[in-house]
């Protein structure tokens, strides 16, 4: 789980993570505690959709204008953004409202952003996504895949940049997700509760000494986090001088035939995760271990037909890769 989450933030084009596990098992915290290693990118000041000033492909239609113009923007380094998406929230909330009242007293489009326009360039993450309407569901992935929200009301329309990475969480009581709305995540954690009983005991102990001085606790780790997340900045600078071979691409793809995966997402998934993974290691050249590492996440989760069949455990992966790179 947290491997896919960190190579997510070294590659937001993975295309986000479904993380699927018993209850109390710290998915949520997991997923949260990311803020903190997420690195600085340059936004445009003032500008609702964290506009990149770089790239023309992330700005919001009013900065992208102001660049015409030839108007200088007044830059500043952020965070980035990591959206809560709660389980009631609306399509309206979601997507952004427009204010027709506004737009027909006064002739300008009146556009009130919603989740998606806080999220771009940033992540969103949706707690319990398989109680989520269908109809939101399918509106988070159509803008994760497509990199931006449009939103029509009585003859206007509006669209802005909503690029992400979505991270949804779940319990598998509670139901599993379409076979085609899974395939839109990238990758497919699992995650079971610990039986080690020593573990347990010191899970538990640190939890007790985090309820105690959460400010201790923190500091206890900062010095580890910090290597982590220069790790993680080094690996997203050098991510695109990494190379794979094409003998290892052909068996990627000859894995992915053999278990009959359908579409190609399969392929340039796993192809993106196991370069993400020799960034993270400091390496420019992808290896066979970097695809053994990432490729049960990358597939597991799109080989069911069936969405009454349970997910499998990555087991027939695994197979299917040591009889092709054998």
């Amino acid at each position: 789980m947290k491997l896919c989450l960190l190579l997510n933030v070294i590659d937001p084009k993975i295309g986000g993570v479904m993380i699927m596990g018993d209850r109390g098992t710290g998915k949520s915290t997991t997923v949260r505690s990311l803020v903190d290693l997420l690195p600085e990118i340059k936004v445009v000041a003032g500008d609702p959709y964290n506009s990149d000033p770089e790239d023309p492909e992330s700005m919001g239609i009013e900065v992208r204008e102001s660049v015409v113009k030839g108007e200088n923007l007044t830059v500043v380094m952020t965070k980035i953004n990591m959206v809560d998406l709660p389980l009631g929230a609306t399509e309206d909330r979601v997507c952004g409202t427009i204010d027709i009242e506004k737009a027909l007293t006064e002739g300008v489009k009146a556009f009130e952003p919603g989740l998606l326009a806080k999220a771009n360039r940033g992540i969103l993450y949706v707690d319990e996504v398989n109680l989520l309407d269908d109809h939101l569901v399918d509106v988070l992935l159509d803008s994760a895949a497509s990199g931006w929200n449009t939103v029509e009301r009585e003859g206007i329309s509006i669209s802005h940049p909503a690029r992400f990475i979505l991270i949804g969480s779940g319990n598998p009581e509670e139901g599993e997700l379409r076979p085609q709305l899974l395939d839109r995540f990238g990758m497919h954690a699992q995650v079971g509760t610990v039986r080690d009983a020593e573990l347990r005991v010191k899970i538990v102990e640190e939890r007790a000494r985090f309820d105690k001085n959460p400010k201790e606790f923190r500091h206890s780790y900062k010095a580890e986090q910090e290597k982590l997340r220069q790790q993680i900045a080094s690996a997203r600078a050098c991510l695109s001088s990494v190379q794979i071979d094409h003998d290892l691409k052909v068996k990627i793809s000859k894995v992915c035939a053999e278990l009959n995966v359908d579409g190609l997402r399969g392929d340039i998934v796993t192809n993106r995760a196991a370069k993400s993974l020799a960034a993270l290691k400091g390496r420019d050249q992808v290896t066979a271990e970097d695809i053994a590492t990432v490729i049960p996440n990358c597939l597991r989760h799109r080989l069911r037909k069936d969405p009454l069949e349970s997910i499998d455990s990555g087991l027939l992966v695994i197979e299917k890769f040591y009889e092709v790179f054998s």
